[in-house]
């Protein structure tokens, strides 16, 4: 067997795949035996079939069969043995290949196509200083996130008379047009110089009101009636509300039960404990924001300082090949910067984690997978009770074939890797700014210096 790599272009390059009847008669040979020992044929003993009638029935397919392996195993061998950094899939000449004469085997050559992206080298050393930013949470901002956490667990009560920021809830109807339904009204989503009919009801009260002149925006009146929001410009008149409750929610106290249903059963004793271990889990949360920005900028820092050329025109006949139906070539060319964009990271990525032997074992990404787990069901300390649910989670969501978690999840974890590779060998300029700050800068904003 031969392969020659022939480079057409910085980007472009041809392999040739020579196989003679020595690479590949001793595979055929051996398959057609096996076959003659497992087939049945009418007239022969199981078993005992001929290979002669095995190579008249079956010996070209096999022949094929066996000869894609070899050129797939040598292609890829090649492909990793010489370290080439092949981008796409190569693509067989199929001019070539229909030249073949599979009823007179002799000496086959094949010929593929590659994409390559140019040499490059990763001096991480090199690249320019990376902000990294620490927020500064202040008393403002813990009181704002307790209150929240005060709001999203709050208590229903049922008051005898409305205030604004209570709910109505009642049976609606407008006599002209026979409607009817059952409707909670939201006193926040009523207009100021309506207020006064809202506010200060109770039970079996009647409240008659404009259906169009209420409330602040259609939204709100899709909401009361149930109807669409595109049909409800067709809604006029008087609309009646007969009372039946009214609800408001009662943001929850600082006490004991409220500590166990934010943190869980017996984390914090009292609200200055309480306190301590909120302000650490903000102040975790903007970190890993602020880990997701400067991973952003590393990554861009990264392109910005490594030049790679792909390419792109064979790149974008791939793309339509493979993603036949699904996307046209006119998306392809709209998205295609970010797509490369992507593939020069993780050409770098990989570069890195050769040099630096990286490695990504199965109890690494599980460890992942329940601490993804754990933020999804809020749970923010080591909570035993918890721990068989999150681990049967754990391991049936890496075990969902059909979305590609385990392969979602190893890419994460090998970035981790990647990442802190390169955040021990790149400088970061340290800044401290306030959340306000923190928050134009993710957006893409700028912000004074």
């Amino acid at each position: 067997m031969e392969v020659l790599l022939e480079k057409n272009s910085p980007t472009l390059a041809s392999l040739k795949v020579t196989l003679t009847k020595e690479d590949y008669q001793p595979k055929v040979d051996k398959v057609i035996k096996d076959y003659s020992k497992k087939v049945n044929l009418k007239g022969f003993r199981p078993g005992k079939v001929p290979s002669h009638v095995i190579q008249r029935m079956y010996g070209k397919s096999i022949l094929v069969d066996e000869v894609n392996n070899l050129l797939s195993t040598a292609v890829s061998n090649y492909i990793r043995e010489n370290k080439l950094q092949v981008v796409g899939d190569p693509v067989p000449d199929r001019e070539k290949a229909a030249e073949v004469n599979w009823d007179s085997p002799s000496a086959f050559e094949f010929s593929y196509d590659l994409g390559v992206a140019t040499d490059f080298e990763v001096n991480l050393a090199e690249l320019p200083a990376v902000k990294r930013y620490t927020i500064n949470v202040d008393d403002n901002e813990l009181t704002k996130t307790i209150d929240n956490l005060r709001e999203r667990f709050a208590e229903s009560l049922h008051p005898e008379v409305s205030e604004l920021g209570d709910m109505i809830f009642g049976e609606l109807k407008q006599e002209s047009s026979e409607f009817t339904t059952r409707t909670a009204i939201p006193t926040k989503q009523v207009k100021e110089d309506s207020l006064s009919k809202f506010i200060g009801v109770k039970k079996d009260d009647v409240i008659v009101f404009d259906i169009q002149n209420t409330f602040n925006d259609e939204a709100a009146i899709a909401h009361v009636t149930g109807k669409k929001k595109e049909d409800t410009a067709a809604l006029s008149g008087d609309y009646t509300l007969i009372v039946e409750d009214v609800t408001r929610s009662a943001p929850g106290e600082l006490n004991q039960e409220l500590f166990d249903k934010v943190l869980g059963a017996g984390q914090v004793e009292n609200e200055e404990q309480f306190n301590e271990k909120v302000l650490e889990i903000i102040k975790g949360n903007y970190e890993r924001e602020t880990e997701a920005l400067l991973r952003r900028d590393i990554e861009t820092a990264l392109l910005d300082s490594i030049a790679i050329e792909v390419p792109a025109d064979f790149l974008k006949d791939w793309l339509e090949r493979t993603n036949e139906g699904k996307f046209t070539r006119e998306q392809i060319e709209e998205q295609f910067e970010d797509f490369q964009k992507s593939l020069k990271l993780s050409l770098i990525k990989n570069k890195i984690a050769d040099k630096e032997s990286v490695k990504v074992e199965y109890p690494e990404i599980l460890a992942f997978t329940r601490e993804m787990v754990k933020g999804q069901f809020g749970i923010y300390g080591d909570d035993e009770s918890m721990k068989e649910t999150i681990d049967r989670v754990a391991q049936g969501y890496l075990a969902d074939k059909e979305r590609d978690n385990y392969t979602s999840i190893f890419n994460q974890v090998f970035d981790n890797k990647i990442l802190e590779i390169i955040r021990s060998q790149v400088s970061t300029d340290e800044q401290t700014i306030e959340v306000s700050e923190f928050e134009k800068l993710a957006k893409g904003e700028e912000v004074a210096a």
